[in-house]
């Protein structure tokens, strides 16, 4: 059994617990982290983008912002390993976060990730737009955690009215 857990900042620790509780001892653990590489492209495109400047590498951000990123990538896997406290591989990627996501589990037997949109509440905005769109494609069974305690049942809105069926309580 495959399982991959997708170790993001801010929720990577409920997806290794919930990785630590579910995964039998046989499993082959793989923790991913996805880096954008949206930032560092967004800041030497700034950079280029100046008048009057000559193009001179070494004042150019992106491939320094690029760095620090895989820094950080590697600190949170090794984080994330340690905190699963059993074998696991770690694998970066580097891309579209959401694509890169469903392309690395495919094959797995189960991807784990993190509620990452508004999560006082249930429902559907409680993900974010990679997270959902990693569960409406992942080609595989997904565990979806919440990273902190899960909202109550009183958070749920009540359903809109349908224009053709009148409330509770009211006579036709």
């Amino acid at each position: 059994m495959t399982v991959i857990t997708w170790i993001v900042e801010g929720t990577w620790a409920a997806c290794v617990d919930a990785t630590r509780r579910i995964a039998p001892d046989n499993a082959q653990i793989v923790l991913l982290h996805v880096t954008s590489g949206d930032v560092s492209a967004a800041a030497h495109g700034a950079y280029a983008g100046l008048l009057g400047r000559g193009p001179r590498r070494d004042r150019d951000p992106g491939p320094r912002l690029a760095e620090l990123g895989a820094a950080s990538a590697t600190e949170l896997l090794e984080a994330a390993a340690r905190a699963l406290g059993r074998p696991c591989s770690t694998v970066e990627r580097r891309g579209r976060v959401e694509r890169e996501v469903v392309a690395a589990a495919e094959g797995a037997d189960l991807l784990v990730l993190a509620r990452d949109g508004d999560d006082a509440r249930l429902g559907p905005k409680s993900l974010g737009p990679a997270s959902r769109f990693v569960v409406d494609h992942a080609p595989c069974p997904v565990l979806l955690v919440w990273p902190r305690e899960t909202p109550g049942t009183a958070s749920i809105p009540p359903p809109p009215r349908h224009p053709h069926h009148p409330g509770p309580g009211s006579s036709r």
